[in-house]
């Protein structure tokens, strides 16, 4: 990321890292792209939903008839979340960003047993869970090498700056040239 910069080339297949900008916003300002409520629209054709915080108890959970302390014993709640309706998938999106010494070290650890979490909530809807992290160019330092290594073991995954929508299972828009 290039601070108080421009993206690189990928910003029309992925979703670039930005710390003021949600899920929504970002697919939203897509070609062929449109969030309505939670709704993602490619095309005129529902794709997924999208989810923050509690939203991801109080609208998604509640459709699902789903009661979190039947299954859990505190809320974890999402930077981001999305329910891919062709992969019947719901993918946790946490971002992370630093630009200096911090806690978020200690929270990367954290995500095979958050990923176990979201699991067990929905393992009575019969949907998967994916947990991936957004980070920052910060977490490219060696010194990030043996975390970002557990995080794979754990089948958990991270991006740096960029997730592609191809991994989300979402429509890639097609590059028009300018006018």
């Amino acid at each position: 990321m290039i601070i108080n910069g421009k993206g690189g080339g990928n910003t029309k297949t992925g979703l670039v890292f930005e710390g003021k900008t949600d899920l929504a916003t970002f697919l939203n300002s897509k070609i062929g792209y449109e969030v309505k409520n939670d709704e993602i629209f490619f095309e005129d054709k529902l794709v997924a939903r999208v989810f923050k915080k509690n939203s991801f108890y109080s609208v998604f959970l509640k459709e699902l008839n789903i009661d979190w302390k039947e299954s859990i014993s505190k809320r974890l709640l999402p930077d981001d979340c999305i329910f891919v309706l062709l992969n019947n998938t719901l993918f946790i999106i946490e971002c992370k960003f630093q630009q200096v010494e911090g806690s978020v070290d200690e929270k990367l650890q954290t995500c095979d047993f958050k990923k176990k979490q979201y699991q067990k909530l929905l393992s009575k809807a019969n949907i998967d869970v994916e947990y991936i992290y957004l980070l920052s160019d910060w977490f490219k330092n060696p010194k990030y090498k043996d975390v970002l290594d557990y995080i794979i073991s754990v089948n958990c995954h991270f991006y740096f700056e960029y997730i592609p929508l191809a991994r989300l299972g979402l429509p890639v828009p097609e590059n028009k040239p300018n006018a």
